[in-house]
């Protein structure tokens, strides 16, 4: 482990210099997966050295507060909420950031189109600002707006996916083309992955499905269940999910009955009236058929037919560990991977 580690333990308590703005000490940073990134995960997250936020879109502000006050009772770490204005009315986007900077979380994550107006707001209100952008254009648009920090979603990502490109090039375009420290997301739960994201110009990692199949995760136990037993060719990139979102707002599930019927919608009109058929309820709350709505530990009804949100690393997850666990597991595997390097690897130029 002594590539890693060394970095690490000859800073104080920091990695680079994301780390140090961010107050965490591990470059892993857990999706603020809404409905699934709840109280437990972030605080486990945040006291294991990593960066955890609070999944919070369309949630009530009596929730969101209460969520924030749950974390500090669990953990002195660094954590932050994640927020998506295109996703969100107006006026409950306006509430949902107000209590999150009166209640001065450390950071707030921005989603989908670049609102100035939100990261002027968390700016002045002395926040942390991470905006994740699936292209060139936006992560431009949103380091000129003052974002602190930009992640890099590639296609490969779970959930709702705003690119068309694979990580592997979309890190090193954005790399490039913004003067702030840049996050991959879409395909990391490893080590390997880790040091191959730091190699391409990245200063940490995004997770998403890997922290959605841990223990403290919100997820149905379903849900994780499915992800165990997946491959990476189980993940559909549909926008037949598309209740409660902007229309074009294409996600990445795994398949199941609804997706081997009628594919990849791409952009049409959904069945008939099928954003209207009930298949199942949270306490109470119906989850209408194509809604966007993943199984929660509170869901009940035809789990197999709701949104199932996973990347193609499902295909690497094979069991439900404590984030903490997978944490201490991602650093020591890339430890291993930089030792396994020949220590006098080297290129040169060819000669002319």
């Amino acid at each position: 482990m002594e590539g890693l580690n060394s970095v690490i333990d000859n800073e104080p308590g920091f990695f680079n210099e994301m780390c140090r703005v961010l107050g965490c000490r591990y470059p892993i940073l857990q999706a603020g997966m809404g409905g699934v990134a709840r109280a437990d995960l972030v605080a486990a997250v945040s006291d294991a050295g990593g960066f955890g936020f609070l999944g919070m879109v369309r949630e009530a502000p009596q929730f969101i507060e209460q969520q924030i006050h749950a974390v500090r009772t669990k953990t002195v770490g660094p954590f932050g909420v994640n927020l998506i204005p295109a996703a969100t009315a107006p006026k409950l986007f306006d509430e949902e950031l107000a209590v999150c900077l009166e209640n001065r979380v450390d950071a707030m994550c921005f989603f989908w189109d670049v609102s100035q107006a939100a990261i002027e707001k968390a700016k002045t209100a002395g926040a942390v600002v991470l905006y994740q952008v699936g292209n060139v254009k936006d992560a431009i648009a949103a380091a000129e707006a003052g974002s602190d920090i930009i992640i890099a979603q590639g296609a490969e990502a779970g959930g709702h996916v705003h690119g068309q490109t694979s990580s592997l090039v979309l890190i090193q375009e954005i790399v490039k083309s913004v003067r702030c420290p840049v996050v991959a997301s879409g395909g990391y739960s490893t080590g390997a992955s880790l040091v191959a994201a730091l190699a391409l110009g990245a200063a940490g990692i995004h997770c998403g499905t890997a922290f959605l199949a841990t223990r403290e995760s919100f997820a149905n136990a379903y849900h994780k269940d499915r992800i165990v037993r997946a491959t990476h060719d189980d993940t559909i990139h549909t926008d037949l999910y598309s209740v409660n979102w902007p229309v074009g707002a294409p996600v990445r599930v795994l398949q199941n009955s609804e997706t081997r019927e009628l594919g990849v919608n791409r952009f049409g009109q959904l069945p008939g009236s099928a954003g209207n058929e009930i298949v199942g309820d949270e306490d109470g709350r119906p989850i209408r058929r194509f809604s966007t709505d993943s199984p929660l530990r509170n869901t009940r009804g035809d789990l197999e037919r709701m949104a199932l949100f996973a990347g193609q690393v499902a295909g690497l997850i094979e069991n439900v560990p404590a984030a903490r666990e997978l944490i201490s597991e991602i650093i020591a595997d890339a430890g291993a991977v930089l030792s396994r390097l020949p220590r006098n690897l080297s290129v040169s130029a060819p000669s002319s």
